[in-house]
């Protein structure tokens, strides 16, 4: 049984799509379920400015996905740096064993493009 914010995050998604001329972007896809996800992403000044995804997978992969999105825009990238998969997972509600899955896919996603923007920013 899946929370009521997975089931809202994967009914409503925030922040869809991709960003045009994004700062940076990465594709991970998970390869035991088949999941993936790609994040573009737009920093100005430091800052995260738009961050926009893409997802093929389950309801937890999707919903962890939009979540995301939603925690890390607005944050500077030291910020977003610093932002653990115990917090995703406590915001959406909490995952089924058999889900955390999509927590990891995210939050690889998240730091293979927070990586491109360097270590200084």
């Amino acid at each position: 049984m899946y929370s009521p914010q997975v089931l809202d995050h994967f009914q409503h998604p925030r922040n869809p799509g991709e960003v045009i001329h994004p700062d940076a972007s990465a594709q991970i896809e998970n390869p035991a379920c088949g999941d993936v996800l790609r994040l573009t992403v737009r920093v100005v000044a430091g800052r995260i400015e738009d961050i926009r995804f893409l997802a093929q997978g389950c309801v937890p992969a999707m919903a962890c996905a939009s979540l995301l999105t939603e925690l890390v825009k607005g944050r500077t990238v030291v910020e977003a740096r610093q932002l653990r998969r115990e917090e995703l997972i406590r915001v959406i509600g909490g995952l089924p064993k058999a889900s955390t899955h999509a927590s990891h896919l995210a939050m690889d996603t998240l730091a293979a493009v927070l990586k491109q923007l360097g270590a200084g920013d």
